[in-house]
């Protein structure tokens, strides 16, 4: 990416910043993308952290002192709680500023921000579909959102020129952007996140519980899909707790599906049909390699884990008396 040679925003509010506001602040000054930076953050040592990082220009205990003078504000929290920070910064907002967020629902946060912001902003809810199982300032990156897509759930009367500023800093910064209505990003992503992170917490839950196999043995022998659902169940729990919440509609119409299908492999394998099985697994597999060839993951090896190299030294041969 070419640093631009004019900042898309000059005064850049971050309310919260962790992974993801985090992350937007170091890409946003990598890319000249806003002349100046604030963020916020609820607790001392979190904003004490940030200012120690150096990715923001100023880092304030009040979100409404953040917002003045800010020609755009991206609220980086819990889809919970936009509510009351909405009501929070709303009198404090400037005339003609932008108003976004980075929640995974997007229904909630319109229903909840909409009525406490003033009719002289421009509210134009985002999604950028990036992230690790990490939080905190510390877990940012300026190249999280490189080559991945975010995504603009503007409300029907949303100003055009508004919503392409916007569209240019999420560019400016490294991603695609798509625009679609709130209620259609709330479907999709019911499937293609919300749900394998309900199955994920559910699938290392229940290993967690059973009687008959050790702690020990669990960790010891994760093969490589049990270690993967690890990875996606250490999310963020309140994250995650206010994105069921918040979109229970489409994830329940989702895990319906889901269980029919299930069903449907549990009647194969009852009853020994491995050309369904078959069929099914290959039509599947079809879908990653999709994911690879539009450059949304790589397809090295292990997904690009590390490995230790053999030992220098051969290991001995195991003795048996009875081979002479």
């Amino acid at each position: 990416m070419t640093k631009l040679d004019k900042p898309v925003f000059n005064r850049l509010a971050l309310i919260g910043a962790g992974l993801i506001g985090g992350s937007i602040a170091r890409a946003a000054r990598a890319q000249g993308a806003a002349a100046s930076i604030v963020a916020t953050a609820r607790s001392a040592a979190s904003r004490k952290r940030i200012a120690e990082l150096g990715f923001a220009d100023q880092v304030l205990e009040s979100n409404a002192a953040a917002v003045e003078g800010a020609d755009i504000v991206i609220v980086c929290i819990p889809v919970g709680a936009c509510g009351p920070v909405a009501e929070e910064i709303g009198p404090h907002l400037m005339k003609g500023a932008i108003v976004s967020d980075v929640g995974s629902v997007k229904g909630s946060v319109l229903k909840d921000m909409a009525p406490h912001l003033p009719d002289h902003v421009h509210f134009i809810p985002a999604h950028p579909v990036a992230g690790t199982e990490n939080s905190g300032p510390d877990s940012g990156f300026a190249e999280l959102f490189v080559n991945r897509w975010c995504i603009l759930t503007p409300p029907p009367n949303a100003d055009q020129a508004a919503v392409d500023k916007l569209r240019a800093f999420w560019t400016a910064i490294g991603a695609n952007v798509e625009t679609m209505s709130a209620e259609h990003h709330d479907l999709v992503l019911g499937i293609t996140s919300h749900l394998p992170h309900l199955i994920a917490y559910t699938i290392v839950g229940t290993a967690e519980e059973l009687s008959n196999v050790t702690r020990s043995e669990v960790l010891k022998f994760s093969a490589g899909g049990f270690r993967d659902f690890t990875r996606i169940a250490a999310s963020d729990p309140t994250m995650w707790r206010d994105v069921f919440l918040a979109n229970k509609d489409a994830v329940l119409e989702m895990l319906g599906r889901f269980n029919e299908d299930l069903s449907s492999l549990t009647r194969a394998m009852r009853s020994g049909d491995g050309q369904a099985l078959y069929d099914h697994f290959a039509r599947t597999r079809a879908i990653r390699r999709g994911i690879v060839e539009i450059g949304q993951d790589s397809a090295v090896p292990d997904f690009g884990r590390t490995h230790p190299s053999l030992p220098a030294e051969p290991l001995p041969r195991p003795y048996a008396a009875d081979t002479e």
